[in-house]
């Protein structure tokens, strides 16, 4: 572990990252009992509406708000503020606990694909924000047009669609074939 590179020191502090030993990456690391932990964990006491805090709100350190001048908004960036691209590896763990089946994929839609879709029309010019506060109402920050939360907001819906929208659609020929 050695945190702050003292040896043997350990950080307890819950963290986002651990989802994706369960999702996110091509292949998981942890399956079974010890995934279904990890996500019930982040889902309890990590996620937002718009994306999984950077720590824990029971925590001391916890920063609420993402404000202020250059100084605040980077002590602020890895101690709550949410970030919402970690939303795709998020629902793809969820949904891996739970076998893909296709009702958890329609909860999924309205639990974490609908608050993001809305968010489009909030955020700048249809795009969704680099972070956002890890207190409600979970104000945006950050850069307003960050490419790998809405790539990642576009894997999410992949990943939620209903099996026969995945199947290519039959074109008709000019000749009516």
């Amino acid at each position: 572990m050695d945190v702050d590179h003292q040896s043997g020191t350990v950080d307890r502090r819950l963290r986002p990252n651990q989802i994706l030993a369960v999702g996110g990456l091509p292949f998981a690391v942890l399956y079974g009992d010890r995934a279904r932990r990890v996500v019930n964990l982040v889902e309890l006491l990590l996620l937002t509406p718009l994306g999984l805090r950077t720590l824990s709100p029971d925590h001391p350190d916890y920063v609420a708000h993402y404000r202020g001048g250059p100084r605040e908004r980077d002590g602020a960036y890895h101690q709550g503020t949410a970030w919402p691209w970690l939303m795709g590896p998020f629902v793809e763990a969820w949904l891996g606990v739970r076998g893909s089946t296709e009702a958890a994929k329609q909860e999924a839609r309205r639990r974490f694909l609908a608050p993001l879709l809305d968010h489009l029309a909030t955020a700048e010019l249809g795009h969704v924000s680099e972070v956002v506060d890890g207190d409600p109402p979970h104000t945006p920050g950050g850069c307003p047009f960050q490419a790998w939360s809405l790539g990642e907001l576009i894997r999410i819906e992949r990943l939620l669609a209903p099996v026969d929208a995945c199947v290519a659609p039959q074109l008709e020929t000019t000749d009516g074939r």
